[in-house]
């Protein structure tokens, strides 16, 4: 054994004197970097040292001001130069005059700051700028366009249409801005318009909801917009994500159109045998057919080309409104295929800025609706919000009508607690009950009044219970807090290593394998960056304002040992026992999410990141489900055939109900 270990030791010395002795040749800065790469190691070098002169300017700028807001503008720039070289991000025509030009902006408004100038997205025309998100701290650009008579004098409130882009696999944020910056209004247009970047392609899931949301938010701050008159539209993947904001949201907009896109996974996907129902169960989070009643709620118009396959969303839409005696208008383009013709985006449009005159319905206008959800976390229209639902992933659905006294009349199906606006009535019947006064409720202190089911009656909270109903004394499924694992990606999260002995060698190697294939996946597909810390610097801080994702086992990780008498399963040295079976945790994983013992707003998930993966996101959009739902039992082996990482086999998955118990 000694021997032959001399030997390589020798062969490797050999190997690295030849090395030496016959050094390879550089290649030139004009070659290109590798094939199908579209940018040269010259350029790649000028980048690199672009970068990091925008950082130390960027740093120095923040040290000197308090202030810095402006430099969101410039960082999700720096993110984008580091991106493009970490993934190679270089296969788009243009990618590196793009990036290049990425940083010129950049240092134009680093130049502008320094001088004191003034601010670069206020006159007419295109300008991508960009906001720090609330998930993970990081900047992430959109375009605004203002009118060629735009000014910020004066009190004017324009319109605001928010765009959502298709699919494209070579869209990065310089290609983003290289398409957008500085390109001129679009003849006729009276309205401030934000097309999103949506974290890239992922059709406005997850965090690339959020996105949209979170860019609406801060066009808001920057400029004066009307929130009665936002508009919503997208086409294609843009479609889709048009489709589900839509009807997820219904009250916010003044309208939403939806070009082709999709509507539902199993059609859409032609997928005949239905997911584990664990699977299944969460597909009517973002499958828009389950919200087909809230098109009575927003004005809709849907497009699709006569020869699109995707035409299929607007008709099957058609179709369960017609069901639901809801309206939808419905524009079919003349032998079209994936594309507007004329004459359709021409009524498309004038559907839009129809309603964008008339903004959006008031709040007494909604006295009489339906609202229908799947899920608390898409609960509120308007004046109503539902607070809890009997079952988690059924139809829950709120009537309500006035009669002639002037009582709001209300019934409910899967419900178990709501709240409504103090304004909405003088007083609310709930399925039948004896009239409840809103005025005077909960010493007429707070802006709504909760309600919760008591068996076959409902039951109006006074003020102290009102106020206690966002602390239950045990889990209960409410918004952001009602799972499934991905949605704990959707808010403030901190991922946690451990630093301490493992009790399974093998688990935490598979643990931390999880960990790195998640802030790989996260950064490359949802644009974002996982905030990684250690068990032992875990701070009082990130557990009241974070999710807490945990990576190892007991013995490696303080924090999970901390919290686990808390969480629906038992884990020992030898043995992982979950809903009444036992496993070896050598080989075996339970990834869940579950409110956090330490601080019960917020979520606790072991051992997963997303659980979609780089083969989904290169797929579809559409495959971007929940994997495991709100917990699930994998077993693990290293993968043999790609000689590192793991396989990973799903033996049993899971959603919690109302209570975040398990089912008998």
């Amino acid at each position: 054994m000694f021997s032959i270990f001399r030997a390589g030791l020798l062969s490797v010395v050999l190997l690295r004197s030849v090395a030496i002795s016959l050094p390879a040749a550089e290649p030139g800065k004009d070659a290109p970097l590798g094939p199908g790469l579209n940018i040269t190691y010259g350029q790649r070098i000028e980048l690199a040292v672009a970068n990091a002169g925008l950082r130390r300017r960027t740093e120095a700028w923040r040290t000197a001001h308090p202030n810095e807001r402006a430099l969101t503008d410039i960082e999700f720039v720096i993110a984008a130069i580091s991106r493009a070289g970490r993934f190679s991000e270089y296969g788009h025509k243009k990618a590196a005059d793009n990036l290049l030009r990425a940083a010129k902006v950049a240092s134009d408004r680093l130049t502008t700051l320094e001088a004191e100038g003034a601010p670069w997205a206020m006159s007419p025309g295109k300008h991508v700028v960009a906001y720090r998100s609330a998930i993970d701290g990081t900047a992430q650009p959109y375009a605004v366009t203002l009118p060629a008579d735009f000014t910020d004098k004066g009190s004017q409130r324009w319109p605001l249409y928010v765009v959502l882009h298709g699919r494209s696999d070579g869209l990065t944020e310089a290609n983003f801005l290289a398409q957008h910056e500085g390109k001129p209004v679009p003849e006729g247009q009276t309205w401030i318009q934000v097309d999103v970047f949506g974290r890239g392609n992922n059709a406005y899931r997850w965090a690339g909801e959020v996105d949209v949301l979170e860019a609406i938010q801060d066009a808001v701050r920057r400029y004066r917009i009307d929130e009665n008159r936002v508009v919503l539209w997208g086409f294609s993947m843009g479609g889709a994500g048009a489709w589900h904001l839509g009807l997820h949201h219904p009250a916010k907009w003044c309208s939403v159109g939806a070009g082709a896109g999709f509507v539902d996974f199993y059609a859409y996907q032609k997928v005949t045998t239905p997911l584990a129902p664990f699977q299944d169960q969460t597909l009517s989070i973002y499958d828009a057919t389950n919200y087909v009643t809230n098109l009575g709620n927003v004005p809709f118009i849907t497009y699709g080309g006569e020869n699109d396959p995707q035409l299929a969303a607007s008709t099957t839409m058609r179709d369960l409104a017609a069901v639901e005696n809801v309206p939808l208008q419905v524009l079919v383009g003349p032998q079209m295929g994936h594309a507007f013709d004329p004459e359709s985006l021409k009524t498309f449009m004038a559907f839009h800025q129809t309603h964008a005159q008339k903004g959006r319905r008031t709040e007494t206008d909604r006295r009489t609706m339906r609202f229908a959800t799947y899920t608390v976390k898409y609960n509120e229209c308007d004046w109503l919000r539902i607070e809890e639902q009997v079952i988690p992933y059924q139809e829950s659905v709120v009537s309500s009508s006035m009669n002639a006294d002037g009582t709001l009349l209300i019934d409910t199906e899967n419900v178990e607690a709501l709240s409504i606006s103090r304004t909405i009535a003088d007083q609310v019947s709930i399925d039948g009950s004896s009239d409840f006064p809103l005025a005077e409720a909960a010493e007429a202190r707070l802006p709504v009044v909760y309600f919760v089911r008591n068996g076959d009656t409902w039951q109006i909270l006074n003020y102290d219970d009102s106020l206690e109903f966002d602390e239950p004394e045990e889990p209960r499924k409410r918004r952001n807090l009602q799972g499934p694992i991905d949605d704990a990606f959707t808010q403030r999260f901190v991922a946690v290593r451990g630093t301490g002995q493992p009790w399974s060698a093998a688990h935490e190697a598979y643990a931390t394998w999880s960990l790195v294939r998640f802030e790989r996946e996260f950064d490359q597909w949802m644009r974002g960056r996982v905030t990684i810390v250690h068990d032992t610097d875990v701070t009082e801080e990130m557990i009241a304002e974070s999710h807490l994702v945990l990576f190892g086992d007991p013995g490696s990780n303080s924090v999970l040992a901390k919290v686990l008498d808390g969480l629906p399963l038992d884990w020992e040295a030898d043995s992982l026992t979950f809903s009444g079976t036992s496993y070896n945790p050598e080989m075996h994983a339970v990834p869940l999410i579950f409110p956090n013992p330490l601080q019960p707003r917020k979520y606790v998930v072991l051992n997963s990141g997303h659980t979609f993966h780089e083969a989904q996101f290169k797929a579809s959009n559409a495959q971007l489900y929940p994997r495991l739902g709100d917990a699930a039992v994998i077993r693990f082996r290293p993968d043999s055939k790609a000689g590192h990482g793991y396989t990973e086999e799903i033996l049993s998955g899971v959603n919690f109900n109302t209570n975040w118990a398990l089912e008998d």
